[in-house]
């Protein structure tokens, strides 16, 4: 594809192409969307992410993702007490992505072109207002035309859209929290790094007017742009932004394990082509690594050198200079993607200085150089590509001085050879030469070879303005007296004190040098102010060779660390509720026994009524080591008796609690709305359930077993029935209603359940469906209702149906809170047992139980919710105090 169809490859990508949030196993903000909820007064102070009740508006204060004033905390130190060891992240990401990614190449082999122009880009500038313009010289306005707008509408709305979709997906990732953020934002980020190099339009270097080459200007470190540079731009800087939220775990823990797996060989014999998806993940890899070795601290960097220069480095020279392996864009590919990775060994030798370089990064430096050497040795052979063009065998085995005999592909030979010319050996060499100083010698075994092919290549630039030095008379010496007395030529001698720019000056991991300055100790040659390209600009943001993650409240340490591991490593595949007892939160302020806990639909969220008479709210967003204890958002205390039942109606956004008399408030402002008292105080009411969406009535039992349905928004009662004559049937201790609000379950302490049609007001169905109180009933999908009894019994039932679907049996105590988590239910007893069952599967008998530990939950459990979403569940105590547990 020519550079000229550039605008065409950077058109906004398809959305519903590449991407799939709900089978993947793979990412400060003025606007605050958490769930309509913003900062008040009677909230904590200095939390710059709390809430406050009032209604949601553009206007709202920093969000949960803003990274201000941050409680340190030390993540190593609480490592070894998580109560779950990590997994192997590379090996269950392979695992998990690999039928996906055999599937991906066995496309793109066959639709390539298409697919290239069908895959979702998201953008982002992170920490600011994202500014997207893509690289299209046809399209961009001339200076001074701004009138032409009809004639932009389409960029425009393309950043509009981008813009969006950037904010989205940070509010998002702030809001999921970073299990799920990692799971299904990151993952699929990650996935689409790589889409945004593949084919050969989007590995076209971004056109300039200010040079004759692709690679004479610039610096090493950062080396022109690509066009899918442009296009990655937005991907990266959202999953830089998933890093600021949730610390450097996420770049050591899920993107570098990625990469490892973008990188790796393939399982074959190693030779032959490269397909173009796994051409585009080198590039996609190195660049990321790029965007980590820059966030990573340098305790951090340290650690994890040996792995990123053994599982990536060394990978992609494997890749970049085998003879044998063939890219789909031909020497293109491999130029560019032999920059990028030049590049990214000099930012980290820039990094850790030449002491570190000579001990961890020897061998991947001597593997870059060296092919040099072997493009030489097949020279001096006269094996060039023009002399095998004509061979009529495609591959030869050529025998090299070292003994090994090569297998060499005319092809092949040909993309080598223009990729490691004299020009690749001149912009390279020179720069490690002023950077590594007299080590370059120890690390480059074949250093005369590329000084010679680097002369070669400024004698045919400029063969009159260059002297030609000879290594033997004027030896190197970076960092000697020499160079700061070596410059006669130049008649500036002006000091940048920036950091991190190529010199003689080497501070601790800082190196300083003179700007404009000549040195002849380079031992190479002595270049005129105009060719010395190579120090790094650290005014522009994305030059720089550090940029420290903020420190966050959300930062991943302690058991939240633990878990996240753990999650981020299962099969996005796997259906079940998986429990392990890691305690994640706490949350304490009631005075009295915990009676209900509801979260929101949001997850963000959750409400929860006591015996002291109050409805608190409370924040679930990850703060902390697992050990912090969160104190309530709001609290309302309407309430005059102890508070049995909450919840939210989601129609309107009200919670509506009840204490025998149902309150309907506001959840922004804890407003009171309207109070629902029982019509004769001799008949309490004794349950309560809100319809759900977008109904907004809210069904009231009592004790005389009437069922009533009131509207906040209507006075009196909207309807009455009657569900059981005479005191047989006992009290209505709970109600359900079905998903989609067609029918309403009241189940009686006698053990019988009623079932209403909420259209016709016809009783559908009452049956004795247990032998002892009914203690909880839920509705779900397909017409199904589950109820617990004091009788010991679990039982799934068919709303028409006579014989219940599954009957489970408690051996010890009765199940008296439940809740349900897809096909499955999670159950609760007093002897602090939390049980999984199946619905899918005739035995009577739990997938699983587990004992509460007193460690992670104190007291008596007496109420129960998951968090389908997250995988958490929320239990409250006898003692006031509910905990977040995974």
């Amino acid at each position: 594809m020519d550079v000229e169809h550039s605008s065409t490859a950077l058109d906004l990508l398809d959305y519903t192409s590449g991407v799939s949030f709900h089978d993947q196993a793979y990412l400060p903000e003025s606007e605050d969307f958490q769930s309509g909820l913003y900062v008040g007064e009677s909230l904590q102070p200095q939390e710059q992410e709390s809430l406050s009740l009032g209604r949601l508006s553009d206007k709202s204060s920093a969000s949960e993702a803003s990274l201000g004033e941050d409680r340190p905390a030390d993540g190593d130190s609480q490592k070894d007490k998580s109560s779950l060891k990590s997994m192997d992240s590379s090996q269950d990401l392979k695992q998990s992505e690999d039928s996906e990614e055999e599937e991906e190449e066995r496309d793109e082999e066959e639709h390539d072109d298409a697919a290239v122009d069908a895959e979702l880009t998201v953008a982002v500038d992170a920490g600011a207002s994202v500014d997207v313009t893509l690289a299209d010289d046809s399209s961009e306005p001339e200076d001074g035309e701004g009138e032409e707008l009809p004639d932009h509408s389409d960029d425009k709305e393309q950043t509009i859209l981008l813009d969006t979709a950037c904010k989205m997906v940070r509010w998002l990732s702030a809001k999921l929290g970073p299990t799920v953020t990692s799971r299904f934002i990151a993952r699929n980020l990650l996935r689409l790094l790589t889409s945004c190099y593949v084919g050969p339009a989007r590995q076209q270097f971004v056109p300039s007017n200010d040079e004759n080459s692709p690679l004479s200007t610039g610096n090493i470190y950062q080396k022109r742009p690509v066009l899918g540079d442009q296009v990655s731009k937005p991907v990266l800087a959202c999953l830089v932004h998933v890093a600021y939220l949730y610390g450097e775990p996420v770049l050591t823990y899920q993107y570098l394990p990625y990469i490892s797996y973008l990188v790796a060989p393939s399982g074959g014999s190693g030779g032959g082509r490269l397909n173009s998806r796994k051409e585009a993940g080198l590039l996609a890899a190195v660049m990321l690594t790029q965007k980590i070795v820059v966030c990573l601290s340098d305790t951090t960097l340290m650690d994890i050198l040996p792995k990123i220069s053994q599982e990536v480095l060394l990978p992609v020279l494997g890749f970049l200079t085998s003879p044998a392996v063939g890219f789909p864009s031909g020497a293109q590919a491999r130029v560019v993607l032999c920059v990028k990775t030049i590049s990214l060994i000099a930012l980290i030798c820039l990094r850790i200085g030449q002491e570190m370089v000579q001990q961890h990064l020897s061998d991947t430096v001597r593997n870059f150089f060296g092919a040099f050497s072997l493009l030489q040795e097949l020279q001096d052979q006269g094996l060039t590509a023009e002399s095998l063009s004509s061979c009529e065998v495609p591959v030869m085995e050529v025998p090299l001085s070292d003994g090994k005999l090569l297998a060499l592909d005319p092809a092949m030979l040909m993309e080598l050879q223009k990729v490691f010319n004299p020009e690749m050996a001149y912009i390279t060499y020179i720069p490690f030469s002023c950077l590594l100083g007299d080590v370059i010698r120890t690390v480059v075994p074949n250093h005369s070879l590329v000084e010679k092919l680097a002369s070669i290549y400024l004698e045919n630039m400029n063969p009159k303005s260059l002297q030609v030095v000879s290594l033997e008379q004027t030896p190197s010496a970076v960092g000697s007296d020499q160079d700061t007395r070596g410059t006669e030529s130049f008649s500036s001698h002006q000091e940048d004190s920036h950091s991190g720019t190529f010199g003689s000056v080497l501070v601790g991991n800082r190196i300083q040098v003179p700007v404009d300055t000549q040195r002849e100790g380079l031992g190479l040659l002595c270049l005129s102010a105009g060719t010395d390209g190579f120090i790094p600009s650290s005014s522009s943001e994305e030059n720089a060779l550090k940029h420290d993650l903020p420190r966050s409240t959300h930062m991943l340490c302690g058991n939240w660390l633990a878990y996240w591991q753990y999650e981020i490593g299962v099969s996005q595949h796997d259906p079940r509720f998986h429990f392990h007892q890691i305690k994640l939160q706490s949350f304490s302020g009631h005075s009295g026994a915990i009676k209900c806990v509801a979260p929101l639909s949001s997850e963000d969220f959750f409400l929860s009524g006591s015996k002291d008479k109050t409805v608190r709210l409370w924040p679930l967003y990850n703060y902390g080591d697992g050990t912090s204890e969160v104190p309530p958002r709001f609290t309302y205390a309407e309430h005059k008796k102890s508070v049995f039942y909450v919840s939210q109606l989601e129609a309107s956004q009200h919670v509506v609690s009840c204490d025998g008399t149902v309150h309907i408030w506001d959840q922004f402002t804890g407003k009171l709305l309207r109070t629902f008292d029982e019509l004769d105080s001799k008949v309490p009411i004794t349950a309560v359930t809100t319809m759900p969406p977008p109904y907004h009535s809210i069904s009231v039992a009592s004790a005389d077993s009437v069922l009533r349905f009131i509207d906040h928004r209507k006075p009196g009662l909207q309807h009455e029935f009657r569900l059981a004559s005479g005191v047989s049937a006992g009290l209505i201790r709970c109600l359900a209603v079905s998903p989609n609000g067609r029918s309403v379950m009241a189940g009686f302490s006698s053990g019988f359940i009623v079932l209403l049609d909420t259209r016709t007001g016809l009783i559908m169905r009452g049956w004795p469906a247990h032998e002892g109180d009914i203690l909880q009933i839920k509705a779900t999908e397909g017409n199904v209702l589950i109820s617990s009894s004091s009788d010991h019994s679990l039982t799934v039932w068919k709303e028409l149906e006579q014989k219940p679907l599954h009957h489970y049996k408690s051996a010890s105590e009765p199940i008296h809170a439940f809740d349900l988590y897809g096909n499955e239910v999670v159950t609760g007893t007093v002897a602090n047992k939390i049980g999984v069952y199946s619905m899918l599967e005739s035995s009577a008998l739990p997938i699983s139980t587990t004992k509460l530990s007193s460690e992670n939950f104190r007291g008596t459990l007496t109420s129960l919710a998951v968090l389908p979403t997250k995988c958490h569940l929320l239990l409250g105590s006898d003692n006031g105090v509910v905990r977040l547990l995974a």
